[in-house]
């Protein structure tokens, strides 16, 4: 049985035009830069046929640059990609809340899928309708996968002309705009807990781990903080219970 929120009439939605210029505005703005990514991917010695086949096929921003990351600081293949597949299986969470909101026909979800990241999860949701939120995911979308992959080719054929990407702190860039994005997001207590639990263990744990170990490391801040409000929401008197 779905809630009301899965089952979105067409009543009281708001303009095609303006959902379509909402969806623009995050497409444009994630995906120029790309162009960081391709030059952080190039720099850390990806061809660029390797390059562009991460974007064609992967698709997902943070998860690329802390592939490249991992790479460039001297992370083994299997380290880096473990990191970027932790960072990328949030996505599977989203496809299981936008299916509901979406329903979109069976022949056209393995194409969707491609598509399900941050940003077209992020506006598909904020849409009060499912026509609304139909058309924020494909403008999203189309416009983002277009403007990633345009400005990554871009970026790697430009990474010879540029030089040392480090002096220019383009690495930094992708990491930067994820977190622009997750941000607003943090509204609890909880939820602020675990980011910045996340980002202690990740920076911590840097000089003493090889490349792309911290990032797997920061991912058990998550279960680490539910686990603590867990015990701190259980009642002192059925803690002794428990205990006898």
């Amino acid at each position: 049985m779905r809630d009301d929120a899965d089952v979105r009439d067409d009543s009281g939605g708001k303009p095609d035009g303006a959902v379509v210029r909402d969806a623009l505005g995050v497409g444009i703005a994630v995906g120029l830069s790309g162009f960081a990514f391709g030059v952080t991917s190039a720099g850390s010695g990806l061809s660029l046929l390797q390059t562009c086949a991460l974007s064609l096929l992967v698709f997902t921003g943070a998860s690329q640059f802390a592939l490249v990351g991992a790479l460039a600081a001297g992370g083994g293949p299997f380290t880096a990609a473990a990191g970027a597949f932790f960072l990328g299986v949030r996505n599977a969470f989203y496809g299981l809340r936008l299916s509901q909101l979406l329903a979109l026909p069976r022949a056209v979800r393995p194409f969707a899928a491609q598509w399900v990241i941050d940003e077209t999860a992020a506006v598909s949701l904020a849409q009060p309708t499912r026509r609304s939120a139909r058309i924020g995911f494909l403008v999203t979308g189309l416009t983002l996968y277009v403007l990633w992959n345009l400005t990554t080719l871009l970026g790697a054929l430009g990474a010879e002309a540029i030089g040392d990407t480090n002096a220019w702190g383009l690495d930094a860039a992708g990491p930067a705009v994820f977190l622009a994005l997750l941000a607003p997001m943090l509204r609890s207590g909880t939820e602020r807990t675990v980011a910045g639990l996340a980002v202690l263990l990740g920076l911590g744990l840097l000089p003493v781990l090889p490349a792309g170990v911290p990032v797997l490391v920061a991912a058990l801040a998550a279960p680490a903080v539910l686990w603590a409000e867990g015990r701190r929401s259980v009642p002192r008197g059925d803690m002794r219970e428990k205990k006898r």
